[in-house]
């Protein structure tokens, strides 16, 4: 597992982002203070504070390198 964090601060990213990240058969989980949901569900997605960067959980070990490709554009640092 790795955990990244990224910025969904707009309608746009997280439209972006669930399509994205549904062309993995793997598991992903945004952590946001005590909430913990599937990174996968837009409706989850929008019931998080958005305002500030979240942690994504990574359930993945195979392929770590493409998915990080792929995430680029919501990663900060």
């Amino acid at each position: 597992m790795k955990t990244v964090k990224i910025s969904l601060n707009s309608i746009d990213k997280v439209k972006a982002f669930v399509n994205d990240i549904t062309k993995f058969n793997t598991d992903f989980d945004l952590v946001s203070g005590r909430y913990v949901i599937d990174a996968k569900s837009i409706m989850g997605i929008f019931s998080l504070d958005l305002s500030k960067p979240i942690e994504l959980n990574i359930h993945d070990d195979d392929n770590m390198d493409d998915i990080l490709n792929a995430l680029k554009a919501y990663i900060v640092e």
